[in-house]
């Protein structure tokens, strides 16, 4: 794949793949494992990737940190297939969100969002 092939359609080429091999056998697809031990699992690997994403943004190079963040996106694909979660929502979202400022987005939610919520 060459520089002008690499955009943001490769995320959806990934989760594509990563969709594909949801049912795959576990013995030999790493995505396979993932979704056979359930949704909860993807999240805490993919809590996992984020800190490892922070700590190479802290402490490593651009090179470590490309490496690490290419992880991220893959084990966040990952958890929204096993939320049963497209991409395309997470596009419309950003997209609605387009010129509106952090601070404004962020005071429109509602206040206490996660109080009763287990993960």
């Amino acid at each position: 794949m060459t520089e002008e092939q690499l955009t943001g359609a490769t995320l959806d080429a990934l989760y594509q793949v990563i969709d594909q091999r949801r049912d795959g056998d576990p013995n030999t697809s790493y995505t396979a494992k993932l979704f056979a031990k359930g949704p909860a699992w993807v999240a805490q690997r993919t809590g996992e990737e984020a800190i490892e994403t922070v700590v190479a943004a802290c402490t490593q190079s651009s090179k470590e940190l490309a490496e690490e963040s290419a992880d991220l996106l893959y084990h966040l694909l990952a958890l929204w297939a096993a939320c049963g979660l497209e991409p395309e929502a997470v596009w419309r979202a950003l997209d609605a969100r387009r010129g509106t400022s952090g601070h404004q987005e962020e005071s429109g939610r509602k206040k206490g969002q996660w109080e009763g919520r287990s993960i």
